[in-house]
């Protein structure tokens, strides 16, 4: 590990950087723009709570943590587990044997994502790569016995995709973290001798291109040192010209500080915000992580999110889609299902998609409803629903006499005939049967309108 002495250094000196550490500074950087123009990412979480497997992600907390406990969770261990078992002897059954980085890669470059953002490190603490700052409490001492970070990432670049890591600021148990909550969190042992090492040493080793940083609601930004960190990556780190990082970065920054916006999970904002911001959300609706009694009643089904993608892109946003692989090191067959039937539909409509802005309008409903995006002078309008007629009527679009206006559906280079409702704005299309496609939602392409 390095000296404390040095990381200090490392992320506060800051005397000839560009981006000084102050909100004021930080939250004027552009943000890298491959970052917009990718649209769709896949989440991932992965750790020892994948073993239980049980209630979400939070089992642990929700076991041992609040008071008082989840009686469920009691239950569970008392009919499954000898007594006195403790929750981290379930590392050593986080087994991945059967985690297979290509195949993962391969699934996700199907699903149409162009980055995808792996859990380093959740609440629990567990590092999934061989932390100097994590002993015994990482995949490569324990379990796994591998660097599963490491492991995908090469498998996802080889594959052109951007990779991220998700990173929890606190740890629900660590003693160093407690006793900082105990003292106010006016000392900083934790973040200096546990939290600021190890992202040091995570950035450096895999070069992540978002942080997604979590779990930092208890304590101010600067318990955390967040704008020192903040500064450091965008000046000085090996990633600072391509890196994103999202605005969970301590108490009351949500929404207000850092890269992008998440500011709160499965966040809708309803109407076009004036921010850059990111809709993550999971195919299983009820937890983040594997759960082995999920129901298939539970799950997002296809024109659920491609809506839900459809309706975040129009308004600015990115879509995280997150999955929750088995302890074995499995992504579930019917999340595999959900993610290339999520590619089969990009196949065909993704130049809708991908690189796009949002319209001056976003949204209307004359005939059915319909979300808008462009490029330039052409115009994408999403059919959400199958509209009772062979015809759509657009009321936004802006025509003329002069303007020859080119509708086609995406997958069909056929010119659609459509009349204007106004001399100089609206039209109505007349569609061809629509194709049977599972995701329901089909694409118009309007060149030449304002």
């Amino acid at each position: 590990m390095l000296p404390v002495s040095l990381l200090v250094i490392a992320f506060a000196a800051q005397t000839s950087a560009r981006f000084t550490p102050d909100w004021e500074s930080l939250d004027a950087r552009p943000l890298p723009s491959w970052y917009d123009e990718a649209k769709l990412g896949i989440f991932i979480h992965w750790g020892v709570f994948s073993v239980p497997g049980f209630g979400s992600e939070w089992f642990w907390w929700h076991w041992q943590g609040q008071q008082p406990p989840d009686q469920s969770c009691v239950n569970y261990m008392t009919k499954n587990y000898p007594p006195g078992f403790s929750y981290p002897e379930f590392a050593p059954q986080f087994h991945a044997q059967f985690f297979d980085p290509e195949e993962w890669a391969d699934i996700f470059k199907a699903s149409g994502a162009k980055y995808v953002v792996l859990t380093a490190k959740h609440h629990e603490g567990f590092t999934n790569w061989g932390s100097p700052s994590s002993w015994n409490w990482n995949s490569v001492d324990t379990g796994p016995h591998r660097d599963l970070v490491g492991d995908l990432g090469e498998a996802v670049r080889s594959r052109s995709l951007h990779y991220g890591l998700y990173n929890s600021l606190y740890e629900w148990f660590h003693p160093l973290y407690l006793n900082d909550k105990k003292n106010g969190f006016k000392t900083q042992e934790f973040v200096l001798h546990k939290l600021l090492p190890e992202i040091y040493n995570m950035v450096v080793r895999y070069r992540p291109e978002v942080i997604w940083s979590d779990g930092d609601w208890e304590a101010p930004d600067t318990y955390w040192n967040s704008t020192e960190l903040l500064a450091w990556l965008y000046n000085d780190s090996p990633v600072k010209d391509t890196i994103v990082t999202n605005d969970r970065w301590g108490a009351g920054c949500a929404c207000k500080h850092g890269g992008y916006y998440n500011c709160e999970d499965k966040y809708t904002p309803g109407k076009l915000p004036k921010h850059k911001w990111e809709k993550c959300t999971s195919v299983d609706t009820l937890s983040w992580g594997y759960r082995r009694n999920m129901k298939m009643k539970e799950l997002m089904d296809l024109p659920t999110i491609i809506e839900d993608l459809v309706q975040t892109v129009a308004l600015g946003g990115n879509y995280l889609l997150n999955v929750g692989p088995t302890p074995d090191g499995m992504i579930p067959a019917v999340f595999e299902e959900r993610l290339r039937s999520v590619g089969a539909w990009l196949e065909i409509n993704g130049e809708a998609i991908y690189a796009s802005k949002p319209w001056r309008v976003q949204t209307e409903n004359s005939t059915v409803p319909v979300w808008y995006t462009s490029k330039g002078t052409t115009v994408y309008v999403f059919i959400t629903t199958k509209p009772p007629k062979p015809a759509v009527q657009l009321l936004e679009p802006k025509t003329s006499p002069s303007t020859k206006v080119k509708v086609t559906l995406l997958g069909d280079p056929t010119s659609l005939s459509w009349s204007p409702v106004h001399p100089d704005a609206g039209l109505t299309v007349l569609l061809p049967e629509l194709p049977y496609i599972p995701a329901q939602v089909w694409t118009l392409k309007l060149e030449d309108v304002q």
